[in-house]
């Protein structure tokens, strides 16, 4: 489900932006589907008539007999629905260039506390094998379930689609209330795209200025690409107040079966994440995470977890358990050519970045053996204050199958009691992956102690000089104490 065990086992922009970052990709990413000449508008108010025609003075009453009359014109055309409370699903399943949207700004509310969900995956909004679609102002709420079988989801995007524009939607308090402590069969999504479909990637996609909160997520995100997703972008969204994962974007996971499971076909790709403010993620409480009597303290505000060629700038991550973590849980796969730009990253109880794999296959952190990261770069990043809990670990963390990584030009300041400011695990230079990674021209500060720790390859360090000697890192970098 893209969770992450770091800390459980440790001895430790607007759619037209998103076409901007993108172009370098060659993607073009969604636009508003109402785009033809001949298209149609159909209005839909809480007290319409599903046999009226449609218009302001007689409109329908639900979304989905409105999709119904337009799905059979090429042109397509938009839902246009009235303000009001709406216990109503919506199916996009096999349309073009349709817009389901709020009228002029109304206020809309689907409220899904009068249906049951299924087993398995189930939305309020269900998106699939479509094209040219914009859901856009929607408030979605009250999705729940108790059952360990059900996954609850606020938007769901799956099969074979392009274009597909989620705008301006507010998904709140939904989710999977089951308490079985420790269980990650616990699992539900405020937005989720699964590229389920081998033979045709999601493309296209933009998920933008969207509020999603308040989710009981269980062992699974709050906005999540998973699988066959190419060619997309999570922008200016606020995510906050969630009892796991911000953002995520996942790869290796049986999101595509057989032959393709283990190929950069079912992997998150070509992405941007930018312009997000991702804050208050927090797993205390959540009943996935409660092992041996404890909490875990894991839930990243942004994960990258065996996505590869991802974009992750100027975001805004406060308040979370982990800040942003690029890493693997698959034995079998890797986080790669991912570029950690230009965020602003403070206050996180445990680390402000970490990566690697959370565990070599020894007992003390697990007893399994995760992926790996390679080719990534944290650079022009602000880190403050990362290790509230306060009990030494580090502003960035270098874990274990990290090679060929650099950390370059970032500033990061510790106020732990520790100084920790780079840190490492045990046995990560003994795990015959590790190495080749660059630290260099950071601006390192300790605030409110005189004490200063650097942790490299297994090995921890007591004051900058040390640990340039030993291991010619950061040879052009400054530290600044008190």
């Amino acid at each position: 489900m893209g969770f992450t065990m770091l800390s459980f086992f440790r001895p430790a922009l607007l759619p037209s932006l998103a076409v901007i970052a993108l172009a370098g990709l060659g993607v073009a990413l969604a636009a508003p589907a109402s785009t033809g000449n001949a298209s149609k508008t159909i209005i839909v108010a809480v007290d319409g008539d599903d046999h009226a025609s449609g218009s302001v003075s007689a409109p329908l009453r639900t979304v989905q007999e409105a999709v119904k009359r337009l799905s059979g014109s090429k042109s397509g055309g938009t839902v246009d629905i009235r303000g009001g409370r709406y216990y109503q699903k919506i199916d996009l399943t096999g349309v073009t260039r349709i817009t389901v949207e709020a009228y002029r700004h109304e206020h809309v509310i689907l409220d899904g506390s009068r249906f049951t969900p299924a087993d398995g995956r189930s939305a309020m909004v269900n998106i699939s094998n479509s094209s040219h679609v914009t859901l856009t102002g929607v408030e979605i709420t009250d999705y729940r379930s108790s059952a360990l079988d059900a996954m609850p989801i606020g938007i769901y995007v799956h099969g074979a689609d392009d274009h597909v524009l989620i705008s301006g939607n507010h998904v709140h308090d939904l989710g999977n209330d089951n308490q079985t402590l420790g269980s990650f069969d616990i699992n539900a999504h405020g937005i989720a795209v699964y590229g389920d479909n081998a033979a045709h990637s999601i493309t296209a996609l933009t998920i933008t200025k969207n509020t999603v909160d308040h989710l009981s997520l269980g062992a699974s995100e709050s906005v999540v690409v998973n699988g066959n997703v190419d060619g997309w972008a999570i922008t200016n969204n606020d995510i906050h107040d969630n009892n796991n994962i911000g953002i995520d974007a996942i790869g290796y996971e049986s999101t595509l079966t057989g032959k393709d499971r283990y190929t950069d076909l079912n992997r998150a790709r070509n992405g941007v994440i930018s312009g997000n403010r991702v804050s208050y993620i927090r797993s205390q409480g959540n009943p996935a995470y409660y092992e041996d009597g404890v909490w875990c303290n894991c839930a990243d505000g942004i994960y990258i977890d065996g996505g590869t060629h991802i974009d992750v700038t100027n975001n805004v991550v406060t308040g979370n358990d982990i800040g942003i973590e690029v890493a693997a849980e698959n034995p079998r796969g890797s986080a790669d050519f991912v570029d950690v730009r230009s965020n602003t990253i403070d206050n996180s109880l445990y680390v402000g970045i970490a990566t690697g794999g959370y565990c070599d296959g020894a007992s003390d952190c697990g007893g399994v053996k995760t992926g790996q990261s390679h080719d990534n770069r944290f650079t022009g990043n602000t880190l403050r204050n990362n290790n509230k809990l306060n009990d030494g670990s580090p502003e960035i963390l270098i874990q274990f199958y990290a090679y060929d990584n650099v950390i370059q030009n970032n500033t990061i300041t510790a106020t732990n009691d520790a100084g920790a400011l780079l840190g490492t695990v045990d046995r990560a230079g003994a795990d015959k992956v590790s190495g080749h990674n660059v630290s260099d021209r950071n601006r390192f500060a300790v605030s409110g102690t005189t004490n200063v720790s650097f942790g490299w390859l297994g090995k921890t360090y007591s004051s900058l000089n040390a640990y340039q000697k030993a291991t010619g890192q950061d040879l052009h970098s400054t530290l600044r104490v008190g």
